[in-house]
């Protein structure tokens, strides 16, 4: 089983469980995160690349299930 899970919330962040090593787009860490991480997806939030919450004021409405293949 993996140990870090990664799981869209309906119309919102995704959320990120277990440990991860995340970097900004220089290859930098980001300071340690708590075990789970909300992680922007619509592309409004003030603290990319974590979610503030906008997803809610900007009525982001996001796929309900992964394309098939």
């Amino acid at each position: 089983m993996a140990d870090v899970t990664i799981t869209p919330s309906s119309n919102g962040p995704l959320l990120v469980k277990g440990p991860v090593d995340l970097r900004d787009i220089n290859g930098r860490p980001w300071p340690p995160q708590d075990s789970t991480m909300a992680l922007c997806r619509c592309g409004g939030s003030g603290r990319k690349p974590f979610c503030d919450g906008t997803h809610l004021k900007i009525g982001f409405h996001a796929e309900t299930k992964a394309p098939a293949t």
